[in-house]
C-alpha cells in the first residue's frame, strides 16, 4: 500500500502551485479514492503538448484517485467553434484523448471520459450557472476568461458565460480537485471564491505548467507553427523540431520543457535512458537518466542543439507511433475541414 508522503508527491509532482494544499494533506489521508477531474474544451487539434497533463493524470491514477476527463463541447462552442461542427470536434477529441493515454501506458478503462453536453444542459445544471451569474460581475468573469477563451476587441456574451460554467462543473462532476494548465488559475480563483455564495464547497486546485511552443510563446492549436500535432509525420516532425527555436547554451526553450515535462518523466517512469546518438569526433554517444544532467551540458555547451533535437525528434516520432493515426486523420476531415 502507498504511503501518505508517495501519495502526497506523486500528486505534487510537476505542479506549479496547488490551491488549498492544507486540504490536499487531509483529503489523501481521509479519503481512500479521492477523485479529481481534468477538463478540455473541444476547439483546435489536440497536440504533444497534451501529453503533460496525460502524465499528470497518470501520477494521480497511481496515488490512488479516481480521475475523470471532461471533453467540454459546450465551452468550445462559447470559445467560438462553430455549433454546426462542435458534435465533429468532440468525436475528434473523444477519439485523439484515449489514443494519447494509451500512447504513455495507462488504460482509458480506468478513466471516466464525460461529454459536457450531457451533464451541462440539465435544468439543475444551468440553473445553477445562472445563479452564480448574479453574484458575478463582467468584469472578474472577463478577467477570469482571458487566458483560456478568444475574447478579442469586441468580447462575445458566450466568453464570460465560460468560466461560470467551468466553476460550476465542479459541483456536478462530483470531484473533490480540479487538475489545470496555470493559464486556467483565474477560473480556478473564480470558483473558489463563487461556489460557496451558492451553496457549494471549494475544491482543491491543482495546476502544471503550459510547455512552451517550438518558436517562444505557449504551445497553441491555432498555430501550427507552434506546435506538432498528434497525427503528424516522421519528417513532418523533424522539419519542426529543426526549425524550433533553441540556442545554444540557453535552457529556455520549447524544446528542453517538453523534454524536461514528457520525456524525461516517462523515461524516469519507466528506467530507460535520453540516448544522444552522435559522432565521436564530437563527443560521442552519451545516455542521460535525468532531465538536470542534460540541461547541464546543453547550458556548459556540451550538448549541441542540433544532437539535442535530433534525439528529440525521435522520441516524439516514436511517441507519436503508438497512436491511430489514421481513424484520426478521418476524423479531422470532417471536424477541421477549413483548417
Amino acid at each position: 500500500m502507498m504511503s501518505f508522503k508517495n501519495k502526497f508527491d506523486l500528486v505534487k509532482r510537476n505542479t506549479t502551485e496547488i490551491i488549498g494544499e492544507d486540504n490536499l494533506v487531509l483529503l489523501l489521508k481521509e479519503k481512500k479514492n479521492p477523485v479529481v477531474y481534468w477538463g478540455t474544451a473541444t476547439t483546435g487539434k489536440p497536440h504533444i503538448g497534451y501529453f503533460f497533463p496525460m502524465l499528470k493524470i497518470a501520477d494521480l491514477l497511481r496515488a490512488g484517485f479516481k480521475v475523470k476527463i471532461l471533453l467540454a463541447d459546450l465551452h468550445a462552442a462559447l470559445d467560438n467553434v462553430e455549433w454546426s461542427i462542435v458534435d465533429k470536434r468532440y468525436d475528434y477529441y473523444k477519439k485523439a484523448i484515449p489514443e494519447m493515454v494509451k500512447a504513455i501506458g495507462i488504460n482509458p478503462k480506468n478513466l471516466e471520459f464525460i461529454k459536457g453536453s450531457e451533464m451541462q444542459l440539465k435544468p439543475d445544471y444551468m440553473y445553477d450557472v445562472l445563479k452564480m451569474s448574479s453574484y458575478v460581475s463582467v468584469r472578474d468573469s472577463n478577467k477570469a476568461a482571458a487566458e483560456v477563451v478568444k475574447m478579442g476587441d469586441n468580447p462575445k456574451l458566450s466568453g464570460l458565460i465560460y468560466p461560470l460554467m467551468q466553476a460550476v462543473d465542479e459541483e456536478y462532476l462530483r470531484v473533490d480537485c480540479q487538475l489545470g494548465g496555470t493559464d486556467q488559475r483565474k477560473i480556478m480563483v473564480l470558483a473558489r471564491e463563487n461556489l460557496p455564495k451558492i451553496g457549494y464547497d471549494r475544491r482543491i486546485e491543482i495546476m502544471h505548467p503550459l510547455i512552451p511552443g517550438l518558436i517562444g510563446k505557449k504551445m497553441s492549436a491555432s498555430d501550427d507553427n507552434s506546435k506538432i500535432d498528434l497525427t503528424d509525420d516522421e519528417e513532418t516532425v523533424k522539419r519542426k523540431i529543426n526549425k524550433a527555436e533553441c540556442i545554444e547554451g540557453d535552457p529556455n526553450n520549447g524544446l528542453m520543457s517538453f523534454l524536461k515535462y514528457v520525456i524525461m518523466v516517462i523515461k524516469f517512469d519507466n528506467d530507460k535512458t535520453f540516448k544522444i546518438q552522435r559522432a565521436k569526433k564530437y563527443g560521442g554517444n552519451i545516455e542521460y537518466k535525468n532531465y538536470e544532467d542534460i540541461e547541464k551540458d546543453f547550458v556548459e555547451k556540451k550538448l549541441h542543439p542540433m544532437d539535442l533535437k535530433i534525439a528529440l525528434a525521435r522520441e516524439i516520432s516514436d511517441l507519436l507511433s503508438k497512436i491511430d493515426v489514421e481513424s484520426l486523420n478521418k476524423l479531422a476531415e470532417k471536424a477541421y475541414r477549413n483548417i
